[in-house]
């Protein structure tokens, strides 16, 4: 079957059928009741909400790939448990902990591989992206003594090959070739 037929055009805009029902679905949950008016006032509903706010399209060509997701995920892992034990060590420990701003360059332009770069930055303990500049972010560091901006750079900069090897599509991998 077509994308296209999933997605009928009302009043000019295509309307996705499949979004539509889900909304039914969570309407009818909501009311807690399966009557013929709460579907009805459901489909009403769903069909109002995405022909007012469309969807903007999605890039499906972003796509798990299991070998190096695997490798993420471990090295990710390791990362967590190393980061946690070293804000840890700061926090028990008398005194001001070190912190730092780094701005830290990016090689890719995909959008999506961006803000999975920075979710992965700001779930480790002891980063956080401040903020996101065209082609660069600002973070913040905690725990790491001494001037840490080249060492932090190649971590973000292997964060974001992992990521790429595990999420990014070809286009994704030649960027940071």
């Amino acid at each position: 079957m077509r994308r296209e037929s999933l997605a009928p055009r009302l009043l000019g805009r295509r309307v996705p059928l499949p979004v539509v029902a889900w909304l039914t679905l969570v309407w009818v949950a909501l009311w807690g009741d399966l009557s013929v008016g709460t579907v009805l006032g459901g489909l009403a509903t769903g069909l109002v909400v995405t022909w007012l706010l469309p969807m903007p399209p999605i890039n499906r060509a972003i796509r798990p790939h299991p070998v190096p997701l695997a490798s993420f995920l471990l090295y990710f892992s390791f990362d967590l448990v190393i980061s946690t034990v070293r804000v840890v060590y700061y926090v028990l420990r008398p005194g001001d902990p070190p912190t730092q701003f780094i701005r830290v360059p990016l090689r890719t332009t995909s959008e999506p591989i961006t803000v999975l770069v920075m979710v992965a930055i700001s779930t480790v303990p002891g980063s956080l992206v401040v903020e996101r500049y065209p082609g660069e972010l600002l973070l913040h560091v905690l725990g790491r003594p001494g001037d840490v901006t080249e060492p932090v750079r190649r971590d973000v900069a292997e964060l974001e090959s992992r990521i790429v090897a595990a999420f990014g599509t070809p286009m994704d991998q030649e960027e940071l070739t």
